[in-house]
């Protein structure tokens, strides 16, 4: 596997923009290999070190956004050896000179604000994705768990009581969350568009007994509706409260049909994920706002040199890397092209799909999606398993879901 120029990395020292789970990984596979490179880490928050998969479990068991910190971004800065820009953007990549522009976060007044310029040798991008807010979602309205300092100041209210929480978007995040909170003793409702959860990577046969299962629950699924509005609610009996206004999805015989809305204390989006273009359009990657950044799937190359891109924020083969298992490896190929290494190149294998739910699980290897060749391996009121067959008839995904006892199909 060929390698760039080793030189220029250690001449102006690599930048990482980004302290998520990406970022960190790629930091522990450098120092793995070269404790003294000058590494900088660039982050628009503190750069706490956090595992994100727990913020879909952690309000049921009673854990803060502190307890969940494994450690303080100046704590794990220090001990990586790394130069930390904590609340820093940055607004400019000028991939001739190979500098970045920097604004600090930390001042509110532009004229007093603190502008820099970097160098770089080689550019780590890690930025993450960030949620989709539909027009319909007003951001000052609605929540997400896609970050710990907005999963800090939700579970802030709500551990003032029972409250009743409505969840919009049934994949695997919102019905995570939705068992999250209802285990935690909240009123839960979770609206989709699709008529189950997880329909948009799973086929109807299975999707069915997922939605099964989370109505087994006690939670309120609201399948085949979209909400076409939120508002403040200012009357004295329903301080603070938000009503939800939604409709069934109109078919192309149907209209769309309004219901009653209802009326809750907390909206939580959990409607997909999209990777913001202002970076990799002043970095000239190639970029898919859908997807996100295009890589060279041996290298985590991206079309620009001296960049490479990885984790949320990154595809492969028109497919978006948002899952945790494959980061290690994913760094550690980052880790030695950037520091001149020879190495065998990293090989892309989708991760295990798993479920968090308790009710049901749910198992998934491959690259499932709702349409195609699905064929039933096995079928019981308590397992379900299914093969997609691609065109060649070779196994494509593997699904695997369990129910207890207690739960029918």
């Amino acid at each position: 596997m060929s390698v760039e120029n080793p030189s220029v990395a250690s001449s102006k020292g690599i930048v990482i923009i980004g302290a998520g789970l990406a970022g960190w990984h790629v930091i522990d596979a450098i120092r793995a290999k070269d404790k003294d490179i000058p590494i900088t880490l660039v982050t628009a928050d503190n750069g706490d070190r956090y595992h994100k998969p727990m913020l879909t479990m952690a309000i049921s068991q009673k854990k803060s956004a502190a307890d969940l910190v494994r450690a303080t971004g100046i704590d794990a800065a220090e001990a990586a050896n790394v130069k930390l820009l904590a609340n820093t953007q940055v607004t400019d990549v000028d991939t001739t000179t190979q500098q970045l522009q920097l604004v600090s976060a930390q001042r509110s007044d532009p004229a007093n604000t603190d502008y820099a310029t970097i160098s770089y040798g080689k550019l780590v991008l890690a930025m993450g994705a960030h949620p989709i807010f539909p027009k319909s979602l007003p951001e000052d309205l609605v929540w997400h768990v896609n970050h710990i300092e907005r999963f800090g100041q939700l579970q802030e209210k709500l551990a003032t009581g029972s409250q009743h929480v409505a969840i919009v978007g049934a994949g695997m995040v919102g019905t995570e969350i939705a068992e999250d909170l209802l285990k935690a003793g909240h009123q839960v409702t979770l609206i989709d568009l699709n008529d189950a959860p997880l329909s948009q990577m799973l086929p109807p046969k299975a999707t069915a007994r997922i939605a099964q299962a989370v109505k087994s629950q006690g939670i309120n699924f609201l399948g085949g509706y979209q909400v076409s509005g939120i508002t403040r609610i200012s009357d004295s009996s329903n301080e603070g409260k938000l009503q939800v206004s939604y409709e069934a999805i109109a078919s192309e015989n149907t209209t769309a049909e309004p219901i009653e809305p209802i009326i809750v204390d907390h909206v939580v989006a959990s409607t997909g994920l999209t990777v913001d273009d202002k970076l990799p359009a002043a970095a000239g990657v190639e970029f898919n706002r859908r997807t996100g950044i295009v890589v060279d799937a041996p290298t985590l190359r991206t079309s620009t040199a001296n960049i490479y891109a990885i984790g949320d924020c990154m595809s492969i083969d028109g497919v978006p890397c948002r899952y945790v298992a494959p980061l290690r490896a994913q760094a550690a190929t980052i880790a030695d092209d950037v520091l001149g290494l020879e190495h065998n190149g990293y090989e892309h294998k989708p991760p295990m799909i798993r479920l968090k739910n308790k009710a049901i699980s749910v198992m998934v290897t491959g690259v499932p999606k709702a349409t195609g060749n699905w064929q039933v391996k096995t079928e019981s009121d308590e397992e379900l398993v299914m093969d997609l067959l691609n065109d060649s008839d070779d196994v494509s995904a593997t699904l695997t879901i369990k129910l207890p006892p207690t739960v029918k199909a």
